[in-house]
């Protein structure tokens, strides 16, 4: 298996700390409003590499933080007159919901800044009695950038070519011994969530939060750390400062970074009137459609968001629930249980579909070519279903689903009921038809349309669905 590091930018073979394992930390949002299509980009990217992961039998530990104390929290609770921790627990609550609609598997923990201070608190002291850090006097705590050696080795920055003042890192201020430090503690403002340290009352930077939580629930050292590519400078960078200047090892051996999200080819943004929730999507879509769509791509590219592209998705999808659709219909009316000697050989077949599968997986968590190896499955069994038997129907059904379970692209559905008196339109239609009483069988046929209800007529029976 191979992983494009950002940290030597290019393509590594994989190989865990502990064989057997995988310790993985995303970080995840700032919970100051509902998560946009921005933020779903690496939630979906990520989850399916842990499910793949965990396909190939590795034990994932999987940690994802929210940010819960910040300058745009706190904001926005001063603007509705509530504390910021209510603005938090609301928006954590709602961005579980639309996890969950995206199919996101919750995270092995999902710890919260506010609640992993001690841990920062002690993180900062260390970093002062290595000399890595240092107090102001407003009570402050800055970290010695320079101190650090190798600062710049993720973004692949020359800090002698960061010039003071740049917006990327610089705060000016006469406390800094040197503008290229960063806070790593801040003293409290009039009005703002704090606590008590021994240089100030106050709440820590934003950088110290993962470093402390990835610390605490995976180690000092850990396999893979992922998340946006605007994460890459400075807040990995300053990650990585602080964490292997605290804890004197390599912070993390694979760095994953997903590329940005574009609107009809424009950077998403409030003011060109382009910035859409996973809430403003649901509307229109299924969750599932916006999953589908994000995976359509190599997580290294940029992934342009249109109404064009969406339906494509919709779509493309469809073909996949419809083939599982079929394979359940076929399964259930199929006259015998076991697989003829034809059928044991067909499926046999399908393991290069499997192959072609783990080995765009393997290639860099290649989701495209996955996909694409996906449609040659369906296109299979499009092929072969018809007069299938149980056992074949159910083999190739188990398949398709074990590939889309990975992508976390779900093709089961809740077995619908129809109501008492559409059942008896549907039978009163099968005798029209073997009357060849064919007039009636097309009234009822267009009159079960009217009320949303589509009917196929196949060789294993008729096939309804929902339209």
């Amino acid at each position: 298996m191979k992983i494009f590091n950002t940290l030597s930018r290019q393509k590594e073979e994989f190989v865990p700390l502990e064989e057997g394992k995988v310790r993985m930390y995303v970080c995840g949002p700032t919970v100051y409003n509902l998560i946009h299509i921005g933020n779903a980009r690496p939630m979906i990217i990520f989850d399916t590499v842990r499910r793949y992961f965990a396909y190939k039998g590795f034990a994932v530990d999987y940690v994802s933080n929210f940010t819960d104390v910040d300058d745009k929290i706190i904001a926005k609770a001063n603007e509705e007159g509530v504390s910021s921790e209510e603005i938090s627990e609301r928006y954590i609550a709602e961005c579980k919901k639309d996890m969950e609609g995206l199919n996101v598997l919750p995270a092995s923990v999902h710890p919260r800044a506010t609640e992993e201070i001690d841990g920062m608190i002690h993180m900062i002291d260390a970093l002062i009695d290595k000399g890595f850090a240092y107090r102001a006097d407003d009570g402050t705590v800055y970290y010695r950038t320079r101190q650090f050696k190798d600062y710049g080795k993720l973004s692949h920055k020359n800090i002698d070519d960061l010039e003071a003042g740049h917006r990327d890192i610089n705060v000016t201020g006469e406390l800094k011994e040197d503008p290229l430090d960063f806070v790593l503690w801040k003293p409290k403002k009039e009005g703002e969530p704090y606590w008590e340290s021994p240089w100030s009352e106050g709440r820590p930077g934003w950088h110290i939060e993962c470093s402390v939580m990835s610390k605490r629930y995976l180690g000092d050292q850990i396999d893979i750390h992922a998340g946006g590519e605007d994460l890459i400078f400075p807040h990995h960078e300053n990650e990585i400062a602080q964490s292997e200047a605290a804890n004197g090892v390599p912070f993390a051996n694979y760095w994953m970074h997903n590329a940005f999200l574009n609107i009809d080819h424009k950077k998403m943004s409030k003011s060109l009137g382009n910035f859409f929730t996973v809430r403003d999507i649901s509307e229109k879509y299924d969750l599932q459609v916006l999953r589908f769509f994000m995976l359509s791509a190599h997580y290294r590219s940029p992934l342009n968001f249109s109404d064009e592209l969406m339906e494509a998705a919709k779509s493309g999808l469809e073909r996949i629930t419809t083939c599982a659709e079929k394979m359940r219909f076929v399964g259930k009316q199929a006259a015998a249980d076991a697989m003829t000697q034809e059928e044991e050989a067909l499926y046999a077949q399908t393991d290069r579909f499997v192959a072609k599968f783990e080995e765009a997986m393997e290639d860099d968590f290649n989701t495209a070519d996955a996909i694409a190896a996906v449609f040659e499955l369906v296109r299979f069994i499009n092929q072969n279903i018809e007069g299938a038997t149980r056992t074949f129907a159910e083999q190739l059904y188990d398949r398709l689903h074990t590939l889309c379970e990975v992508l976390g692209i779900v093709i089961e559905k809740e077995e619908e009921l129809l109501d008492d008196a559409i059942e008896a339109l549907i039978e009163e239609r099968q005798q029209a038809r073997k009357d060849k009483n064919f007039a009636r069988a097309d009234e009822i046929r267009d009159q079960l349309l009217q009320q949303g209800i589509q009917l196929k007529d196949t060789r294993e029976g008729v096939q309804w669905t929902r339209v």
